[in-house]
């Protein structure tokens, strides 16, 4: 574990001396970190719009991997910041989570992003609410942290 982090560590600094800003560059890779935890995509499909896809591993209660894909509305004006941006986001997607019994919901994520001024990263939080409605109705909070790197 400890060799993970020291990896990640150096692919951090590394990635900072790329120039670059990460909305020009159109896709992004990262980590989230919280409930749940696993990998993040994001694909801008203008200056305000985006797709986000995650796979992640929630070891709250019942181990469960899941899976979401979100559309994303970015709001730029909000939040001025002297270098960078600092946009809210919002949205509408869907999330599907195997476990014992597979369920499946609809996410209304809302979150902010600082996306660095002359590196292709951004650092985000998210909180997501999730009503699953197959197998039944139920309402869950999930939430987490996270960087992507952009190519």
């Amino acid at each position: 574990m400890k060799k993970i982090a020291i990896l990640l560590v150096m692919v951090l600094v590394l990635m900072m001396a790329v120039p670059g800003q990460a909305q020009q560059k159109k896709f992004g890779l990262g980590i989230i970190l919280g409930e749940p935890t696993g990998l993040i995509a994001k694909y801008w499909t203008s200056r305000t719009t985006a797709f986000d896809i995650a796979g992640s591993w929630s070891f709250a209660g019942e181990d469960s991997f899941h899976l979401h894909a979100d559309y994303l509305f970015h709001s730029f004006n909000i939040f001025k910041v002297d270098k960078g941006q600092l946009p809210l986001y919002y949205g509408i997607g869907a999330r599907l989570s195997l476990q014992d019994q597979t369920r499946f919901g609809i996410r209304i994520p809302v979150g902010l992003s600082y996306m660095f001024d002359k590196t292709p990263i951004d650092i985000f939080v998210e909180i997501g609410p999730v009503m699953d409605v197959v197998p039944a109705t139920e309402l869950h909070i999930l939430g987490f942290i996270g960087f992507r790197y952009y190519f």
